[in-house]
């Protein structure tokens, strides 16, 4: 049996990492409330920004982790 893969975060540089992800969404939400203060903008916005951290947060890792177990289900 081969030894467990690194996770998808431990090749990302600090700028792709979970908490940069979701300090980056949170900003742009709040700096959109806070600038416009229209919920019309705002929500968009948000819509775009939980899009994302559900594309690079949820589907991204999932998606790696199935593509290393089947490259270990591969290997002799």
């Amino acid at each position: 049996m081969t030894a467990p893969s690194e996770s998808i975060w431990a090749l990302k540089p600090w700028w792709c990492q979970p908490w940069s992800i979701l300090l980056t969404g949170a900003v742009a939400v709040a700096t959109s409330w806070w600038w416009l203060q229209r919920w019309w903008i705002t929500a968009p916005v948000a819509a775009v920004v939980l899009v994302w951290w559900w594309l690079f947060l949820v589907l991204v890792p999932a998606s790696y982790r199935a593509q290393e177990q089947e490259r270990q289900n591969l290997e002799p």
